[in-house]
């Protein structure tokens, strides 16, 4: 079974113990396949602290803390009290003694010892053997108390500072001193106690609540930051579903419910996460995200931060789904770790939608609408104009701007990654013409035939503007097509200044050939003298 098989059969053994929490399960296991922090908000009773529990307990070899946060909880209560004994000159915390195997074996001979001492009957040899013993252990302890820095130390086992997973419950329920070691610790990993920094293994934090606090409260805004630490959120709701409440209930009554029949252990977990970090994310999805990250500030607050730190979310789900690199669909997660208030979630999650299931149908609607939009202009700058040189300004306005968007749609046919994404480029080609079609017959321009022609034409783009072949103006001839094209797409350009056609406006008969002595492309030389 491979690791990605364990860990959806945790996921699944998970599911079979509660019910409607997929989602809550799923970003779990994301959390601690990325090593983020999750934030569970949702009315008391909703198996919150049961769902987290029962994926914890499934990961063996993993040490564990959990505690209910309230006013009165200390620092102490959770990264450990100071051994008041490390600051007495001359004596030696007991934690020093756990990993010297001297002192262990002469503390295991005098313990041994003194269990056999009710079958000695000698009480002079006794004592004479306790004294030998005890005294090698004192004279052992005064020698490596001699040694030891008078320095404080912290008793951690069992709290935070040793725990690989952590269950916070009713988080916003702390006081500011734990606030402030907690905000180093979800963040960065570290604990401080008496000026001194230490590590953390923490892979991830959990935490829950029933309410998200009033950012807007000078006394609760304080609270704002340590939300902010909690990268990943999701909100539980009441089982919905009659169906799923009966068989909790018969499951309960069964006496199978929360039965354990999938685990991991820590160093699988500590494998999947290398394993996750080596899904790939194209350039493509990069500038996809940017898209997004553009859409939702315009409606609500996105850090770089936060931004920047997108990926390894993107990466687990593409992991759990089986995918080598992440795809748009992937992104779709991300509803979970954008929003801020729970107001926002249907924002960000219909603009994932929107931008991310069919990315590139956004693209082509984007597209459409900027071209109708120069249409419009162009018609209401022909609907008020008076003269032909007007209108023709205007048209070659809007053709400047359908250039630009057919070398859009070039790119975006070039990028197609499938048959449905190669027919919505070419559709839109379609209605870029059709556009264009109406606003050269708009001032009595003829249109010829072209869409055949824009492979033939597409290496001399750059050379000359053929945008109008095969049109002609009302009183002057039309333009010669270059041996063997029939008719040119609208919208086509390249080349500068004067190495461009100008049959199309009313200047050509006096301006001619730009005569700037340059050589022109055989076909730019038969237009211009046409």
């Amino acid at each position: 079974m491979s690791l990605r098989d364990k860990m959806l059969a945790v996921m699944a053994d998970v599911n079979s113990a509660v019910s409607e929490r997929e989602e809550l399960v799923e970003l779990i296991a994301i959390a601690l396949l990325t090593r983020k922090n999750l934030f569970i908000l949702g009315d008391p009773g909703q198996a919150k602290s049961y769902a987290i529990n029962a994926f914890r307990s499934r990961i063996t070899g993993a040490k564990q803390f959990e505690r209910l946060l309230s006013k009165q909880t200390d620092e102490e209560q959770l990264f450990g009290r100071l051994d008041l004994s490390s600051l007495i000159p001359g004596s030696v915390p007991e934690a020093a003694f756990e990993g010297d195997g001297v002192y262990q074996n002469l503390r295991f001979d005098l313990q041994s010892f003194l269990n056999g001492l009710p079958k000695m009957k000698n009480e002079a040899a006794t004592f004479e053997k306790l004294a030998e013993i005890g005294g090698k252990l004192d004279a052992y302890r005064k020698a490596i108390a001699a040694l030891h820095p008078c320095e404080p130390v912290v008793q951690t086992a069992g709290k935070i500072p040793e725990a690989d997973i952590v269950f916070l419950d009713e988080i916003f329920k702390c006081n500011d001193g734990v606030l402030n070691a907690l905000l180093t610790a979800l963040n960065e990993r570290k604990y401080t106690n008496e000026g001194r920094t230490y590590p953390i293994p923490t892979i991830s934090f959990f935490a829950a609540s029933n309410e998200i606090p009033n950012f807007n409260d000078p006394e609760e805004k304080i609270l704002s930051a340590l939300y902010d630490r909690l990268e990943l959120k999701v909100v539980t709701e009441n089982i919905s579903e009659k169906s799923h409440r009966l068989a909790i209930l018969k499951d309960k009554l069964g006496g199978s419910f929360g039965a354990v029949h999938a685990t991991i252990s820590l160093e699988e977990l500590r494998a999947m996460q290398q394993e996750v970090a080596t899904i790939k994310v194209p350039d493509s999805i990069h500038d996809l995200m940017d898209d997004v990250l553009c859409a939702l500030r315009a409606q609500i607050p996105v850090s770089d931060r936060k931004f920047l730190s997108y990926f390894s979310i993107a990466q687990a789900k593409a992991w759990l789904e089986g995918h080598t690199e992440v795809t748009s669909t992937d992104l779709l997660v991300l509803r979970n770790y954008f929003w801020q208030q729970p107001s926002d979630r249907e924002f960000v999650t219909g603009t994932l939608e929107r931008l991310c299931v069919n990315p590139m149908q956004e693209k082509v609607s984007d597209l459409l609408a900027m071209a109708q939009d120069a249409k419009d202009d162009f018609d209401s700058a022909c609907g008020a104009a008076e003269n032909v040189r007007t209108k023709q300004a205007a048209l070659r306005k809007f053709r400047g701007e359908l250039v630009r968007l057919y070398q859009m749609q070039t790119e975006m046919a070039a990028n197609a990654g499938s048959d449905s994404e190669k027919a919505l480029t070419d559709g839109l080609l379609s209605e870029l013409e059709r556009i264009s079609k109406a606003a050269h017959e708009a001032i009595g321009f003829t249109y010829g035939k072209g869409a055949g022609a824009r492979k033939e034409i597409s290496a001399e783009r750059r050379t000359f503007e053929a945008v109008s072949v095969g049109y002609k103006l009302p009183g002057l001839p039309p333009c010669p097509l270059p041996a063997g094209i029939s008719g040119v797409p609208s919208g086509f350009t390249g080349g500068n200044g004067e190495n461009r056609c100008r049959w199309h406006t009313a200047e050509r008969s006096d301006r001619g050939a730009s005569g700037d002595g340059a050589e022109k492309p055989k076909h730019v030389r038969a237009v211009q003298s046409g």
